[in-house]
């Protein structure tokens, strides 16, 4: 009973901060920790241990598929190479210069451990996104922040467990060269990592195709939403147990599951599915800092009752995290200059000149395809494949010019690059018998909560700071941008109006009457129409917006449009449907 109500007041606290942050302008995950470590403080109050995989196998697969759902498909992909860097490269650069930041200043310490509680302190969290976005940032770099903390906790958690097990055999022990050490550490990291990321994507792929057409198939809205919980799970245990990165698997799961979503699962499941993640999301992020203000009191003391005191803990995390700074805001500068040429006008020359060849082509296609030995339609079908892939290659280009990056940009990025859930769990995971264990997490607690708190309260003023140009072309923009989806929409639903395939869903005709009350008109049926001509304007209706729904299919992989774009016009349809639904149950 006392535990049923621990957790039950714990479920009313993290639903309160959540509501109340965006008012006092204080983000959620900081009002928890200050909530933690006042109730832990109080005298009486015994705080269980809790098992860090708890953490690990409970708490961070759902909660980076959830992200992984929600992830901007259309940006991720365009930005995959910046983010793939801040995710591998940046993490792996921090560990081994923390490492010998580690290494130098705690007598004693074992090289693979010294690096190990840098790849602890490494990885970012998505709570920066969540401030970000609040803050007005663009949606790139929202893209950018988000994509790095979905993917370095793999990157850090497969390279912290490497390190743990060289170290227990004694690969990084004192009778064995630094050379050799760094060899052997080398080879065994690229090699799991190699393994781990291959592994994860295809078992997270798998299971992600298998949960869109098993659930498509599962009608019933409480048994679906019932399987939709277990799919991290499925994705992270055996990927776990093949000695890949489970993680990786659960955000593939989530990303796989996201965007085939719009294709596969009706609109009362996309809406069940949003309202159920997003409810995970905040109640499993909000305990675990709920918890880490718990669990700090208890940490201060394994410190306090140490020699040493809390003095050179202290120092230590503030060495990392001005090195993790440091680190991140020179790798930063250099991602910033790199994307400064990707939207070069000597590119669009190539893809102009190439787009010409091809018109070229299609003013004679017999003479080429005599030329090449293939038949006419082979060649043009190749044609329009290879002006897909153009007309795609200029909107990533527009889209890195009207999104450039400058330094105003870079300096949100560096200093969005908070320390939290997976660097506390992963503190924990580190062996028990370990001399200095106590210290070590006393520094990753202390750097992750640090970083919350200096960067989380100060971003919305650093980007305030900045003085960023006002949002009001971005959102002239983005209405415009929806406007011209709207019309694509409208021009789908007109061309199967057109179409003489035009059918029922049992297959017969609609009558031409109800056709030319519709092309007059896409609204709901005034009531002095007959029953049966109700009846089959709702039916003509509902057969439109399927039509609108493929058109939108077609436009997501092209990158004219922005997935905000995209997932409004989808919300609008699902929206539509589930109204013309229930009007055409009324009718029956």
């Amino acid at each position: 009973m006392e535990t049923l109500i621990v957790a039950l007041c714990a479920v009313v606290v993290i639903a309160v901060a959540t509501a109340i942050a965006p008012r006092i302008r204080i983000a959620g995950p900081m009002i928890l920790v200050a909530i933690g470590i006042g109730v832990g403080l109080l005298p009486g109050v015994d705080v269980p241990e809790v098992d860090p995989e708890w953490i690990l196998v409970g708490v961070l697969p759902p909660l980076l598929y959830a992200a992984a759902v929600k992830l901007p498909a259309v940006e991720f992909r365009r930005d995959f190479g910046p983010i793939a860097g801040l995710a591998f490269v940046l993490v792996v650069v921090s560990s081994l210069v923390l490492g010998g930041f580690f290494f130098l200043t705690i007598p004693g310490i074992d090289p693979a451990i010294a690096i190990a509680l840098g790849a602890i302190l490494s990885p970012t969290d998505a709570v920066a996104t969540a401030i970000a976005r609040r803050a007005g940032i663009s949606r790139r770099v929202v893209t950018m922040l988000e994509g790095e903390s979905l993917l370095n906790d793999a990157t850090a958690l497969v390279l912290l467990r490497t390190l743990i097990a060289a170290a227990a055999t004694g690969a990084a022990a004192a009778s064995v060269s630094a050379e050799e050490a760094t060899t052997t550490l080398g080879i065994g990291f690229l090699g799991a990592f190699v393994w781990g990321v291959i592994a994860a994507v295809v078992i997270g792929g798998f299971v992600g195709w298998a949960n869109l057409h098993l659930r498509s198939r599962v009608s019933h809205p409480a048994a679906n939403t019932a399987l939709a919980f277990v799919v991290p799970f499925i994705a992270y245990l055996p990927t776990e147990a093949l000695g890949g990165s489970g993680l990786v698997a659960a955000v593939v799961t989530g990303i796989v599951t996201g965007q085939g979503a719009a294709r596969h699962f009706s609109p009362i499941q996309r809406r069940s599915d949003e309202a159920t993640w997003g409810t995970v999301e905040v109640m499993l992020e909000g305990a675990v800092f709920l918890l880490m203000g718990l669990e700090l009191k208890a940490i201060v003391d394994g410190n306090m009752s140490d020699e040493r005191g809390l003095g050179l803990g202290l120092l230590l995390a503030l060495g990392a995290f001005a090195i993790l700074m440091v680190v991140r805001a020179g790798y930063v500068t250099f991602l910033v200059w790199l994307q400064g040429r990707r939207a070069s006008s000597a590119q669009r020359k190539r893809l102009d000149a190439l787009n010409a060849h091809l018109d070229d082509v299609m003013a004679h296609p017999e003479r080429i395809a005599e030329k090449k030995s293939i038949d006419t339609e082979r060649l043009q079908r190749r044609v329009e494949s290879m002006r897909r892939r153009i007309a795609r290659s200029l909107s990533d280009l527009d889209y890195y010019q009207a999104t450039a990056l400058g330094w105003k940009h870079g300096t949100v990025i560096v200093w969005a690059g908070m320390r939290g859930v997976v660097t506390l769990a992963a503190a924990q995971t580190l062996p028990r018998d370990l001399a200095d264990r106590d210290l070590l997490i006393f520094i990753a607690f202390t750097v992750a909560v640090g970083s919350l708190a200096i960067q989380g309260l100060t971003l919305p003023w650093v980007v305030k700071m900045l003085k960023f140009p006002q949002s009001e072309n971005d959102d002239a923009a983005a209405r415009d941008e929806q406007d011209s989806l709207d019309d694509e929409l409208r021009a789908a639903a007109e061309d199967a109006l057109a179409s003489p395939q035009l059918r029922r869903r049992d297959g017969t005709a609609f009558p031409d009457e109800v056709r030319s009350l519709v092309v007059k008109r896409l609204r709901p049926p005034e009531n002095d129409e007959s029953s049966l001509q109700r009846r089959d304007m709702l039916e003509l209706r509902l057969v439109l917006i399927a039509a609108e729904r493929r058109r939108l299919d077609d436009l997501s992989s092209g990158g004219a449009y922005s997935t905000e774009a995209l997932r409004h016009a989808l919300a609008e349809l699902d929206a539509d449907q589930l109204s013309l639904e229930l009007r055409l149950e009324d009718a029956d």
